[in-house]
């Protein structure tokens, strides 16, 4: 698989995620979720604390986040969220490592909905980690 060339920073942060970055505000922290885990990037410091509740079956019924992330992290935390209602702990830990193939170039891209919206990070790794970062914080919180 051919490694993806670095993109001009004028494209990085295209309207489409920073579009997503604000709407990452309807994913709301929420004290009264019972499962909470956390996440940190050791590339750029982005942290992102997440909020879950699962149903009988343990799939996840709601989620809140609060994030402190580039846009980039904070994008790729409102694809997870957006998607992430219905998903068990064996699909959050499949996407996850579906997305690290992806972001190390050697998967093709995730099968979960508008993750395909950070491709413009893939030529920037210090970036990838904030990418990974609520797919991390679910499986701590799921643990």
């Amino acid at each position: 698989m051919n490694t993806p060339q670095r993109a001009p920073a004028r494209t990085l942060y295209t309207p489409e995620i920073l579009g997503a970055a604000t709407a990452l505000a309807g994913f709301a922290w929420d004290d009264s979720l019972p499962l909470k885990g956390d996440a940190r990037s050791r590339r750029c410091g982005s942290t992102l604390s997440l909020g879950l509740a699962a149903d009988a079956e343990g799939r996840i019924s709601a989620v809140g986040l609060r994030a402190h992330a580039c846009a980039i992290g904070q994008a790729a935390a409102y694809a997870f969220a957006s998607a992430a209602k219905g998903r068990s702990k064996d699909e959050i830990a499949a996407a996850r490592a579906a997305l690290a193939e992806w972001l190390a170039g050697t998967g093709p891209v995730p099968d979960w909905p508008g993750i395909a919206l950070v491709e413009p990070a893939l030529g920037y790794p210090a970036r990838h980690d904030a990418i990974m970062l609520a797919w991390d914080a679910a499986l701590a919180a799921l643990a």
